[in-house]
């Protein structure tokens, strides 16, 4: 059993690893801007809401990604961190650059060697190299929200901390409405290719369970297949539309 701390919780992405780390027994901090509107997070399986973290429960508090103090206070203890936060009120590029400062610097702090993050499939590469945003007909409305995450991920690249970061997106797009299938596969970047926030946060856990990929973005999408694919893992990467809503 893990402690995981996920920012971002109550969004779609964040919501999804809560529940998933919470299937595999781990034991949950779930970081919120307002913890009195997420009351619903307390309902997602064996979760309590307040100060006290029970063995079968999650923790919902509130906290600032933005701010480094704030994610050492609130990390310290855990074994790994999870990243699914926007705040729609802050450029994209002020937003995902400080929060990987934060995070950073925050993390370390605390001593939390792992860190995962929810990317954009925009701004992985595809098959042929070329980033998914530069690719002929790739839609341009949000281009500066693809150009704030290719800055958060910069800065990780760049950071001479011990932090273990993995960038973690759909290959294409999120499949808003598709099931857990309880298998994904990792791919480059392609507009086409889906998988669902289910499957999505399986390929998260089990980078924490067992992490296989580090200092990378990593691109995930279902897989078609039949049956569990060895290791439990499933597939590779994709994007939310920045205009559906909080992570």
């Amino acid at each position: 059993m893990s402690d995981v701390i996920v920012f971002g919780a109550g969004g779609r992405a964040g919501r999804a690893a809560v529940q998933e780390a919470r299937r595999r027994g781990h034991r949950v901090t779930a970081v919120v801007r307002d913890p009195a509107k997420y009351d619903d997070l307390a309902a997602d399986g064996d979760v309590t809401a307040g100060d006290d973290l029970s063995a079968d429960g999650v923790r919902v508090v509130a906290g600032d990604i933005l701010d480094a103090d704030d994610v050492a206070r609130l990390a310290k203890g855990h074994d790994a961190a999870i990243a699914a936060a926007y705040d729609f009120g802050t450029p994209p590029d002020v937003f995902f650059a400080g929060a990987a400062r934060a995070l950073l610097d925050g993390l370390s702090s605390a001593g939390v060697p792992r860190l995962l993050a929810v990317g954009l499939a925009s701004v992985l590469e595809t098959a042929s190299g070329t980033l998914l945003m530069d690719t002929p007909g790739y839609p341009q409305e949000y281009r500066s929200f693809y150009l704030g995450h290719a800055a958060g991920n910069e800065v990780l690249r760049t950071a001479t901390t011990g932090l273990d970061w993995l960038v973690v997106s759909p290959s294409g797009d999120f499949d808003h409405g598709g099931p857990r299938t309880g298998r994904y596969r990792t791919a480059p970047a392609e507009a086409d290719s889906r998988i669902s926030y289910a499957d999505f946060a399986i390929a998260l856990l089990d980078e924490i369970d067992s992490p296989a990929h580090h200092r990378v973005h990593l691109g995930v999408e279902r897989d078609p297949g039949t049956g569990e694919s060895p290791g439990g893992r499933k597939g590779s990467g994709a994007e939310e539309n920045p205009g559906t809503g909080e992570r």
